[in-house]
Order: structure tokens, then sequence, then C-alpha cells
């Protein structure tokens, strides 16, 4: 019996031997290093440094509706309705809201209130990308649709900077309610040649499709042609 024993012992580890034996071997993971000081992690070949890491600035956001229309896509002409407050002290500068109905004389028409009544909402068109608004407003798009709403929270350092504008004072953080009421093609007026960003110019009259920018440059103007000198008076 217990010879017997012992050959199903010899046998059963011969069989596991021969197991590990043609078990094929794992391919080494990449090392993955972290930061000292953030714990962020590091690819290969990135070494780690000693160091205090800042947060210069950031452009945060909170979605208050999805919208479900077309998604936002840049070098696009934005509509957009908007509210905007100073973050430090709550005080309403601007709003496409606050419009107010106009009389025949050019004066605020005024309610039972004794305020003037408001008007249908003025919704503001830019170019996106463009620089023509403050640069957190210009980015703060990105991701919505149509439709859709968000509350901006802008830094200084991407709103009015350290000068500020009247009504908004130097170094002011910013808050924003949008909404993304449509989205169209730019298209570039007659005889006004546009640089796009890039530096690239852009053809009078050409529609901009989504996510492309034409390279095709105004051509020069045709070079003037010299007067031919005039012919002497033949005597008679």
């Amino acid at each position: 019996m217990k010879q017997f024993l012992f050959v199903l012992f010899v046998a059963a580890s011969t069989a596991a031997a021969a197991q590990t034996a043609t078990k094929p071997a794992t391919t080494a993971k990449p090392t993955i290093t972290h930061s000292v000081t953030t714990g962020a992690k590091l690819p290969p070949g990135v070494p780690p440094v000693h160091g205090v890491t800042k947060t210069a600035f950031s452009l945060r956001y909170e979605e208050i509706k999805i919208g479900t229309g077309a998604p936002a896509e840049p070098n696009k002409v934005y509509k957009v309705n908007y509210t905007g407050w100073l973050a430090a002290d709550g005080h309403k500068f601007d709003s496409s809201f606050d419009h107010p109905v106009m009389g025949p004389d050019g004066m605020p028409v005024m309610g039972p209130d004794g305020k003037p009544k408001k008007g249908e909402p003025q919704p503001i068109s830019f170019p996106q990308g463009f620089g023509r608004v403050i640069p957190g407003f210009d980015q703060g798009f990105h991701g919505m649709k149509v439709g859709g709403k968000r509350r901006l929270f802008i830094p200084w350092q991407l709103a009015y900077g350290e000068r500020g504008r009247p009504g908004i004072p130097p170094k002011s953080d910013l808050i924003f309610d949008i909404e993304l009421v449509g989205m169209t093609d730019i298209v570039m007026p007659a005889n006004h040649p546009t640089v796009m960003p890039g530096g690239n110019l852009v053809h009078p009259g050409t529609t901009l499709p989504s996510g492309h920018i034409p390279v095709t440059p105004v051509p020069p103007a045709a070079p003037a042609t010299p007067a031919k000198p005039a012919q002497p008076a033949q005597p008679n």
C-alpha cells in the first residue's frame, strides 16, 4: 500500500513539473513611476522630479441641461444666451435677458412696478476661436450641444485680466450661465479677406465647413497696364 501511494505521489509531482515547464512566460510590464510631489503616473522614460506643484488657473464648468441638438464644433458661429456675475460679490454685470423694451421716443418703456419692461432675449453671436470674446467664454462650449445650458467658472486670467473693464474690477473671476441657442457656418463677407486661426488667408465669400479651414489665399491684384504714350498730331 505504501509503495502504491509513493508511486501516485511521484506521478503527481511529475505532471505538475511538466505543466510548470510548458507554461508560457509572461511579458514584463513597463515600469510606471510616480511623481514625487503630485503622485501622478509618469510614462516610461520620464524621470520623476522633486518640486512644488502649483496650478496657475483652470476653467471649470457645471452642466445645467444637456442639449439635444448638434454638438458644438470649432470655427462655427455660436448664438448664445448668457448672464454674467462677478464671482466676488455676485453682482450681475450683463445679461442677454435684460434688454428693455424701447418706446418710440427711444426711452425704455416703464412697467407698473416703475421698472423698465424687459423685452425678448437678445442672444449674442460670435465666431468661435477668433478671440472676439474672453478666452474662458470662447473655450467654455466644448462638449455642449445646441439647447444645452452650462455654468462657467472663469478665472481672471481667462477673463479681463489685470486691467478689467468698465464695471468689472481688475483680476475679477467671473461666473457665466450660458445657453447654446444655435450654430451656423462662418461665411466670409465679399471683398473682405479674413485671417483665420493659424494665419491662413481665406478667400472672400468662402463658407467654412465643420472643422476645416481652407488655405486658399486671396489672389493678388493684376498689375496695372501702363498707358500708351500719346501720338503726335500729324501735319495737314
